[in-house]
């Protein structure tokens, strides 16, 4: 009885998590304001001539956002270091939650923000992979900030940057840079807020063909 009440239970929250997405799918999507974007990154690569742009919206507790930077970083660090494109990366801290400290998503998007200000962006890019690869499970133990700052040591990161990143000096701001980023992803996609999500022109764009959607953005006529 108790099996067959728990399995009515999931039927009734799918239920309803199905007509959730149909409600919100029946919303119109709008567009995020480009200039708010462009202020609201928590770090920026490439040249700012690149023929195209796009934001990126990621959390460090993120396995989908792992998984997309496993199987298309490669194919957007190449884009970036041709000059082909420009890459605003906004890392969102919503899923702090699932995180054992309950403080994680925030404090890895603060150490990203110290490496952006202090480093190049090799640097930058390289530390933004290594973050993903150690990316802690959901609900378990997670990185403090010595173990943050050792994995910037680890990708060359210099000792100021280390010692912002064990000081949390940049938590605040990457937590007010993800407030702004996050509303703006909600006017883009009609309130369906996830990550990993991108957009080009402040209009979504699908990733789910593997790095493919990388060569299609560049094949694109937008900038």
């Amino acid at each position: 009885m108790t099996y067959v009440l728990g399995g009515l239970a999931v039927v009734l929250i799918a239920a309803v998590v199905i007509g959730g997405i149909v409600w919100n799918n029946s919303r119109s999507n709008g567009e995020a304001d480009t200039d708010v974007l462009a202020t609201s990154a928590t770090f920026t690569v490439g040249s700012a001539t690149a023929p195209h742009t796009i934001d990126m919206f990621e959390d460090f507790q993120c396995p989908a956002c792992r998984n997309l930077e496993q199987s298309s970083g490669a194919a957007v660090t190449d884009a970036v270091n041709s000059g082909q494109l420009q890459v605003r990366y906004h890392m969102l801290t919503f899923l702090n939650k699932q995180s054992g400290s309950g403080t994680y998503s925030s404090r890895a998007a603060g150490a990203m923000k110290c490496v952006a200000d202090g480093e190049s962006q090799d640097v930058q890019l390289a530390f933004h992979s290594k973050l993903f690869q150690v990316q802690p499970a959901e609900g378990g133990q997670d990185h403090d900030n010595a173990a943050l700052a050792g994995f910037a040591a680890d990708v060359g990161a210099s000792e100021a940057t280390q010692q912002c990143i064990s000081d949390g000096t940049q938590v605040r701001a990457a937590e007010d840079s993800a407030e702004q980023s996050q509303a703006e992803l909600a006017n883009a996609t009609g309130g369906r807020v996830g990550t990993p999500s991108v957009l080009q022109d402040g209009k979504q764009v699908a990733t789910t063909s593997g790095p493919q959607w990388v060569a299609d953005i560049l094949g694109s006529n937008n900038s």
